[in-house]
Parts: structure tokens; C-alpha cells; sequence
């Protein structure tokens, strides 16, 4: 079991088996005894496992569903170490307690501590820590879906978990039968014994809850029957048949509807309103101010008998908007402010420095030539297809929420807050999300939905916003400019490395409106800014990779893999610049700077060798290629672009990964084609513009995405490995923009530095 340590807390049947993360779990966890709620019988074994009757296995599930397959993984590490069919596995929804908090994933997105990556700091600055932050997530037990680690947060988590489990049922067996442990066999979830005896885990599990698990072992790879095969997602048929519910399926009892107007001027608030057209209209009941909850804007929102009647009042109503008081936001002007930023920080060595090694500027000076370039990337909107919504029912002291959201714990804060009762009071229940991007670690509709449901007299309200609301009232991709100079030698080969970022960071502001309790020090430098650029695989013996922090007033948010969304364009386009100035083939330029870094030279060489790299190609068409590693793991990707009408049209894309251990390469596969899809619509459609303070896009006609018959092939195509798993959902978007507007090079000579990509 190596460092995790098992607590067994309390005694008999209601003991609960705490899995820690680390040499001791956090001190709010000691002690715990947080179980699964039982029901009809069902035995709780720890806080993970229950075990019901018919020997069906209870999985706490603790990570929101948005198309990434995660309920599926989930279940399948656990049904290989119990020994069950993956049908059996059945998820219930987990609790507020703190066992099911994941550090990993949360400390992941989060700032530094200032001591962790001071100028002249020789590692990684990622890997150090984000120290003050951390230390709080790990007290309140921090549950979120997000930063591609719900696999690897719960890698050893579950199925240790899982094993416990079984050796306490294996024992129970033993104990009744009186035959040793070594002896006894489990076939899909049946304990036998040669000479006979024989039970399923229902009816072993009443005993197996007051025996002590004994010795705990985890399957050798060796073992595995379900790990590492495309096993089907166990959502496909309710998914199909139209039973599976997303926030916006929900229908209850007396159910009311909401739709809302945001001041058209981002940080504008209502001022008068005029309601009287509105309140004349059939099936409107009422209209309801909104403040600001979880930094929202104010708005006004209108309660209607159905959807469609709450929608027509709130067209109707006349509101004098009032402009926010720090004046207009244009995003022309923020691009400037932006590109000087970074110019002056550059020239001064200025900025927070993320990664520093050897002496970039010395290196450069005595360089024989240098290159320096600038790139740009805009405000981009997650548009998720299932709207912004959510349901709430506020009667008799108490707050229920459903809600597609990435953030329970936090929906259950902002519930609270926005009712003025204890979180104690407020039951959370997490739908399918129809897509989540990032948006939905946002819980600004639920404290709207709260507080207008507050006003319904006890009837449960279903709040939507209008797909218009969505685009104009984002919490945005922030837009950046990176600087980035190299110093080469007379071979073209870089020396030093000196990239400067400008942009606004993203989790101070996210601390700040959403968990109060961990926004102290909100300013502290946050990584997701860098990412992307400090952290590059490639041999370069002097780098200096900085960014200076900007606030713009632009409401910032995560968006699919945050900074590496934008950097990766920035680093691997500049590369290939630089595989250009040394005349050399990009691949072959790419794998003489990896020779410390034999996993991303594998992937590389993958990538290449399925996308026939060097073969001729039809008339018309280039190949284009980058390397990006995200959230631990490596991917290569091959666009094959041609120009339709002087538009960029990408026919193929080949996709190379390592990811670690891999628990379903299907779904792996499935990730990395829709993150290749959600990339490539930024990389040829997405911007947010705006001026005097408004969003100009509203919805899909101007702010577009790659729709189907321009889609390309996919292949995807992953490296064996007995590492631990490592992200998937995200990795697979940074490389798509760079490796498409290298392909645009080759066919037209012309470097593109500025997303989305204009011929």
C-alpha cells in the first residue's frame, strides 16, 4: 500500500474506512466517518462502497458526468478490484463531507505561494506547490470536476477502496465457512470455494461490515480483466433513449420557470424598471430583481407557468440600464494595453518570473542571430450546448438545488448565502451536464435561481438563460500576448528562450467570487497564466519564461485547458518559426531539442510516423504538426489543411498520446476527438469582441463553431504505459491551433501569429 494509510474510524457495522491521499490524511478527514447513506437493506463498507442485497455494488460518486466518460472509468476501477460485472456498479450521488474532496484536481489550478518560484528557481515551478492555497483546499475538502484529474485524483483512491472492500467480504467468507482466504475464488461478484460453499456479496455483507478487511492487495496489471479495454459507457443508453436527466430535464411537482435580462453593458445594473407590459402577458406571475450572486450582474428575471412564457415576459420588460461606474470595456484597447505589457516587461526582464534557467538574456546577447515575435489570442465564450440553467426549491426552512455544475460544494455555499440559511439546510443534486468547458466551475445561476425561488412561495423554479444571455454574460477565456524571443547559434539551434505573457489570471478572480474563505492572498501569481510556456519539454540550456498580471475588468474564467489553450499556440507556432530560420524539417528540429525528454520524442515519432510525415501529400494540401504536454500527459498532433475559397479546411487530424496507464482507451479516443473539435473551432472561428462595454456575439450564427461536414478524420493513437493515468479531457485542444497554422505556412508562406487564423 505503499504511502496511503488506511483509518478505520469507529466500530461494528458503522465503522467507515477513510482512504487519505498522502502519509496521513488532512486533519479534517482523521477520524471521519463519513458513510454512504443506506437504504433497502444496502450494507455501507466504507465511504465509497455500499453493497446492496442482491450483491449490486454502491459506488459514492463524487465527480460530475459531462460527456468525458468519467462515471464509466470510475466504475471500472472498481469493479476490477471487486471482481464484478461493470453493470452491477451503481452510482449514488456522494455527499458534502470531505472524504470526497479531490486535492489533486483543485491544487492543481490553483496560484503560488511566492516562495515556490522566485527568479532563479532550477525546477519546474509547477510541480512546486501553490502552498497557502493548498493547505486550506485540503482542510475544507475542496470537490470539484475539473483540470483532467479525475482519474488520476482517484486512481489509487478507489481502488483501494474497492480492494478493501473485498478482502473484508473475502473474510467474512472465511470467517463462516471457516476456509482460508487463499482458497476462496470471486466470479463476477460470487465468492466460491472448491469444495462448494458459495455466496454472491449481498449475503456476505452484513458480516463482512464488522470484520476487519485483513490484508489489502491491489491487482498486479497482470490481473486486469476490465482495465485498458474499450468497455461501453454505461450512460449510452440512457443518453439514447431520452431517461437520462441534465439540468434542463428536470420536472417536478407545482414547477415554475425563469428566464432572465443581464444589463447589456458587462458590469452594468438595472436601474428603473417598467413591468407593466410584461405583468399583462399569460402565464406571467411575477418579476424579481437580482443582485449579484457568485459574480453575476445584477439583472431581472421574470417567473412564467412554462418556459416559453417567462421567455415573452421578459422580452417585454422596459429597464433603464445604468452604466457600470469604472466606465466601458473595448477589447481593442485591451489588446494594446496588453501587447505593451508585454513589450515593456520583456525589454526590462520584468513580470513575475515562472520558470528561470541559466542566463537567457546573457545567452542572447552572444547569440549569433535572435528572433522575436509577437502573438495575440482573444476573449473566447465557452458555449456550451446545454444552456445556463438550473432548479430550486427554497420551502419550510430548507433549499434543494439540481444543477449541472463542476463545483457541488461550491453550489451548495452559494445556495446558502443566497437564501440566508446554514449550508447544513441546502441538498445539492448534480445532473448530467451537457457540456461543462470550464463554465460550470461557475455557480453564478445558482445564488439567481435560489433567490428567485425564494419568492415562489415554496414551488420549485427552473431558471434558463437565453442562449444570448450565455454568449454576452460569460465568464471568458481571457485574452493574452506573449512576446517570445529566442537567441540563436549559427547552426539556427536556440540558446536561450525568453518569453514574456501579458493577461489577466483567471483563479484570483475565481477564488474571489466564488469561495470567499480562500481569497485571501487572490493576487498571488496564478500558473494557469504561464502554462504552456515555462513548462516546455525542449533542451534550450538558458530560458527565462515571465508573465505580468492584468486586470482588465473582463469577467475571466477556466475555459478547456485554461492557459495551454492559448500558450500552446504561442510556443509550438513559434517553433516551427524556428525549425524555419534553421532550415530544418519541424519534426526532425522538434526531436533534436527532446533528447532529455525520451516520452514526448516517443509521441512525437508516433504522431509522425501514422500522419505519413515526409509521404507526398495531394495536391493542395500540407501537413502541419505540434507537441504540447497538459495536465501530465503528452500529445502530438498532424493537421493535414487544405484552403477552400481562401478558408482554411483541415481533413485530417492524427493524434498521438501518452497518458499514462490507460482505463478505457475508447473514451480516451472519444476525448481527444472532441477536444480536437472544441480547439479547432476556436482556432478558425473564436473571438469575443468587445466595445464600449457590450459583447457584440450573442449566438451561434456569429460566434460559430466547427459544425459537421467540415469536421475532420481523427485518428488517435496512444503510447503503452505503466505510469500512473494522467489527464485526458483537456490535452488533447492546445495542439490543434499551432499544428493547423503551421500546415497555413507551408501552403501559403505566411505566418499566422494571431488566433482565430485569417489567410
Amino acid at each position: 500500500m505503499k504511502r496511503r494509510t488506511l483509518i478505520v474510524a469507529g466500530a461494528g457495522a458503522a465503522a467507515a474506512l477513510v482512504v487519505g491521499w498522502g502519509v496521513l490524511p488532512p486533519r479534517s478527514r482523521q477520524g471521519s466517518t463519513a458513510t454512504l447513506p443506506v437504504t433497502g437493506g444496502e450494507v455501507g463498507l466504507n465511504g465509497w462502497i455500499r453493497i446492496a442485497p442482491d450483491g449490486r455494488v454502491m459506488l459514492a460518486m463524487n465527480r460530475s458526468e459531462m460527456g468525458q466518460g468519467v462515471h464509466t472509468a470510475l466504475a471500472m476501477l472498481v469493479a476490477e478490484e471487486l471482481d464484478v460485472p461493470l453493470a452491477s456498479v451503481q452510482l449514488v450521488q456522494a455527499g458534502p463531507e470531505s472524504l470526497y474532496g479531490n486535492v489533486a484536481g483543485f491544487v492543481a489550478s490553483l496560484p503560488f505561494h511566492p516562495s515556490d518560484a522566485e527568479p532563479g528557481h532550477e525546477t519546474r515551478a509547477v510541480k512546486a506547490g501553490q502552498w497557502f492555497v493548498a493547505k486550506l483546499a485540503r482542510e475544507l475538502g475542496i470537490n470539484m470536476t475539473g483540470g483532467s484529474s479525475t482519474i488520476a485524483d482517484a486512481w489509487d483512491v478507489l481502488r483501494l477502496a474497492a480492494a478493501t472492500a473485498r478482502a473484508q467480504l473475502l473474510g467474512a467468507a472465511s470467517l463462516h465457512w471457516k476456509l482460508p482466504v487463499a482458497e476462496l475464488v470471486v466470479t463476477d461478484g460470487v465468492v466460491s470455494h472448491p469444495s462448494g460453499p458459495k455466496a454472491h456479496y449481498g449475503e456476505l455483507a452484513k458480516e463482512a461490515a464488522a470484520a476487519p478487511p485483513g490484508d489489502v492487495l491491489l491487482k498486479d496489471r497482470k490481473q486486469w480483466a476490465l482495465i485498458g479495454t474499450s468497455a461501453p459507457r454505461t450512460d449510452i443508453a440512457a443518453k439514447s433513449d431520452g431517461t437520462a436527466t441534465f439540468g434542463i430535464d428536470v420536472r417536478l411537482p407545482g414547477q415554475v420557470y425563469a428566464v432572465l435580462r443581464h444589463c447589456p453593458m458587462l458590469g452594468g445594473s438595472p436601474g428603473a424598471v417598467n413591468a407593466d407590459a410584461t405583468m399583462k402577458l399569460p402565464g406571467v406571475e411575477r418579476v424579481v430583481r437580482l443582485g449579484s450572486y457568485a459574480g453575476s450582474t445584477a439583472a431581472v428575471a421574470v417567473v412564467g407557468t412554462s418556459h416559453w412564457h417567462a421567455k415573452r415576459g421578459a422580452q417585454a420588460l422596459q429597464i433603464d440600464w445604468r452604466e457600470p461606474p469604472a466606465g466601458t470595456v473595448n477589447s481593442a484597447e485591451v489588446m494594446r494595453t496588453l501587447e505593451a505589457s508585454a513589450r515593456a516587461a520583456a525589454k526590462a526582464q520584468g513580470g513575475f518570473t515562472f520558470y528561470s534557467r541559466g542566463d537567457a538574456a546573457a545567452a542572447s546577447k552572444g547569440a549569433a542571430r535572435t528572433v522575436e515575435q509577437v502573438y495575440r489570442a482573444p476573449y473566447l465564450a465557452h458555449a456550451a450546448m446545454e444552456p445556463i440553467n438550473c432548479t430550486a426549491r427554497v420551502a419550510d426552512g430548507r433549499v434543494e438545488v439540481w444543477v449541472p455544475t463542476q463545483v457541488p460544494g461550491m453550489a451548495r455555499t452559494v445556495a446558502a448565502q443566497a437564501a440566508g440559511v446554514a449550508e447544513s439546510a441546502v441538498t445539492v443534486h448534480v445532473t448530467y451536464l451537457g457540456g461543462g468547458f470550464g463554465r460550470r466551475l461557475d455557480v453564478d445561476v445558482v445564488g439567481q435561481a435560489v433567490r428567485i425561488a425564494v419568492e415562489t412561495g415554496g414551488r420549485p423554479v427552473q431558471l434558463v438563460w437565453p442562449r444570448e444571455e450565455d454568449i454576452t454574460h460569460d465568464f471568458y477565456r481571457p485574452a493574452a500576448v506573449a512576446v517570445l524571443q529566442a537567441g540563436l547559434d549559427a547552426q539556427g539551434l536556440p540558446v536561450s528562450f525568453a518569453f514574456t505573457s501579458a493577461g489577466d489570471a483567471i483563479t484570483p478572480r475565481w477564488l474571489a467570487r466564488g469561495m470567499p474563505a480562500l481569497a485571501g492572498p487572490i493576487d498571488m501569481p496564478d500558473k494557469t497564466t504561464a502554462e504552456g510556456l515555462f513548462d516546455l519539454p525542449y533542451g534550450v540550456a538558458n530560458q527565462r519564461m515571465a508573465h505580468v498580471a492584468t486586470h482588465s475588468g473582463v469577467p475571466v474564467g477556466f475555459w478547456r485547458s485554461v492557459g495551454h489553450s492559448h500558450n500552446a499556440f504561442f510556443s509550438e507556432a513559434f517553433i516551427d518559426e524556428l525549425a524555419a530560420e534553421a532550415r530544418q524539417d519541424p519534426v526532425a528540429f522538434r526531436l533534436s531539442l527532446l533528447k532529455d525528454a525520451p516520452r514526448h520524442a516517443a509521441v512525437l515519432k508516433l504522431a509522425a510516423d501514422k500522419a505519413g510525415w515526409g509521404m507526398p501529400l495531394a495536391a493542395g494540401r500540407a501537413r502541419g504538426v505540434a507537441l504540447h504536454e497538459s495536465f501530465g500527459s503528452i500529445v502530438a498532433q498532424v493537421a493535414e489543411v487544405s484552403l477552400a475559397g481562401g478558408k482554411p479546411r483541415v481533413h485530417r487530424v492524427v493524434c498521438a498520446a501518452d497518458v499514462g496507464t490507460v482505463v478505457n482507451p475508447g473514451i480516451v479516443a472519444q476525448q481527444m476527438e472532441g477536444a480536437v473539435l472544441f480547439g479547432l473551432s476556436a482556432a478558425l472561428y473564436g473571438r469575443i469582441d468587445i466595445e464600449a462595454g457590450r459583447v457584440k456575439q450573442s449566438n451561434f450564427p456569429d460566434y460559430s463553431i466547427v459544425g459537421l461536414a467540415e469536421s475532420p478524420r481523427i485518428e488517435t493513437h496512444l503510447i503503452a504505459s505503466v505510469n500512473p493515468p494522467t489527464g485526458v479531457g483537456e490535452p488533447g485542444t492546445p495542439p490543434i491551433a499551432p499544428a493547423v497554422a503551421n500546415a497555413l505556412y507551408v501552403l501559403t508562406g505566411k505566418r499566422l501569429r494571431e488566433l482565430p487564423l485569417r489567410v
